[in-house]
């Protein structure tokens, strides 16, 4: 019995023995805490008590229940008035989330972002990820046979920031701020990460295409992967150290595999000798990032024309299954709300109506991997359609035991 209960059983006024054999007799399933029906059961055995019978496992069944006056609790109807909700006026410009709902739906979130109008009429996206000086502005520079507003290209770090290159009527930079609140954009979905994330964000419009941290990078990189159609991981043969930041990034891609694609640029300034030597290294320090038993298809630029060709028809490819995508994305999130909503639902069906919910969610969180797998077991749910159980494990405990109930 915890502390809580204790204090609220003391109000009856019965004794201790008394009360020890209360809880033993309506917790008789040995939960450690009280639901609703076993609560019940105790307040009866109270009222009992209170009249001065012996408390016992059938004294139930020998009283008239009809005739059983409810418990006199002391001082209870003090702490009701005092706790008694006042009425709330509500401002729909003040009625945001709290950060415990927040939390509980990190994960969702992080498995498919939430779609609007726009997503469904913006044009295909490609995400170029790289170290400093691997030659993403160059490649897209390659692209456009064109410079675009704000390229910089140096040995030293030159990028910043997130820079979103797209068509537009003419030439010029366009801040974070103002594209994020753009309806026929599908940025909007970045103001969650605060106004330093859009301070380090633009966007480069030109008669062809242009994004460019104080901020969570890996959150934004995530956000960014969800939307993008392809991902290129751009790698130098003189750099293939993967610092740590740029592990995180990587990682942040996991559940895009099918996006991705890695380019060796630079080629052309090693061997052939060195180029096996790299290709083999590079493979090597992938296989420890990504994660993945597949063998990630590797593009090597500025060396051998067919290869430049098959990736210059990968992006070629995107307009056509930027349909399919959109659909496939949709897809994605309404599995992961179907899983979401069974897995909330099983843990509010174990949580207590009153006494002993912050012990019980605690226990849930300590036993996460039994939880999913009774509701993977009681639904038939792919377990591969399971979130993470570490990121769900923190997304609970950072959530109160009272929003989880409700």
């Amino acid at each position: 019995m915890g502390n809580d209960a204790i204090k609220f059983f003391a109000m009856s006024k019965l004794s201790r023995p008394e009360l020890k054999q209360v809880w033993a007799v309506a917790d008789s399933k040995r939960q450690g805490f009280l639901g609703f029906s076993e609560f019940v059961t105790a307040m009866q055995l109270v009222s009992i008590g209170q009249t001065g019978k012996e408390i016992t496992p059938d004294v139930l069944n020998s009283i008239d229940m009809q005739s059983l006056k409810p418990p006199y609790m002391e001082g209870l109807d003090i702490i009701l008035a005092r706790h008694k909700p006042s009425p709330k006026k509500s401002d729909p410009d003040l009625d945001v989330a709290p950060p415990s709902q927040v939390s509980s739906v990190q994960w969702f979130n992080s498995k498919s972002t939430k779609k609007t109008n726009s997503d469904f009429d913006a044009k295909p996206m490609v995400m170029l990820l790289g170290q400093y000086s691997t030659g993403k502005t160059t490649f897209i520079k390659h692209l456009l046979r064109t410079s675009y507003p704000g390229a910089h290209i140096g040995p030293e770090p030159t990028t910043d920031r997130f820079v979103v290159v797209m068509s537009g009527p003419d030439e010029r930079s366009i801040p974070g701020n103002t594209i994020a609140v753009q309806a026929d954009m599908p940025y909007s979905g970045l103001t969650s990460f605060g106004t330093a994330c859009l301070s380090k964000f633009e966007c480069s419009q030109m008669p062809h295409p242009r994004t460019q941290r104080s901020y969570d990078f890996t959150g934004v990189t995530s956000w960014f992967a969800a939307k993008c159609d392809l991902i290129l991981l751009l790698f130098d043969p003189h750099k293939l150290d993967i610092s740590d930041e740029f592990k995180r990034v990587i990682g942040a891609l996991r559940g895009h595999d099918d996006k991705i694609r890695v380019v060796l640029n630079k080629a052309d300034q090693i061997d052939t000798q060195q180029l096996m030597r790299v290709y083999g290294a590079l493979m090597w320090s992938l296989g420890k990032v990504l994660n993945t038993p597949e063998v990630m298809r590797v593009y090597i630029g500025n060396y051998l024309r067919k290869e430049q060709d098959d990736l210059l028809s990968d992006l070629k490819d995107i307009p056509k299954k930027a349909c399919d995508r959109r659909i496939n994305e949709f897809v994605k999130r309404a599995r992961a709300a179907k899983i979401h909503a069974y897995i909330i639902s099983h843990l509010k069906k174990e949580m207590p109506s009153m006494m002993g919910k912050a012990k019980a969610q605690q226990r849930l969180i300590d036993n996460l991997e039994d939880e999913f797998l009774k509701v993977h077991r009681e639904y038939h749910l792919p377990s591969g359609d399971f979130p993470n159980v570490e990121h769900f494990r923190r997304c609970l405990a950072a959530t109160t035991s009272t929003s989880l109930k409700s």
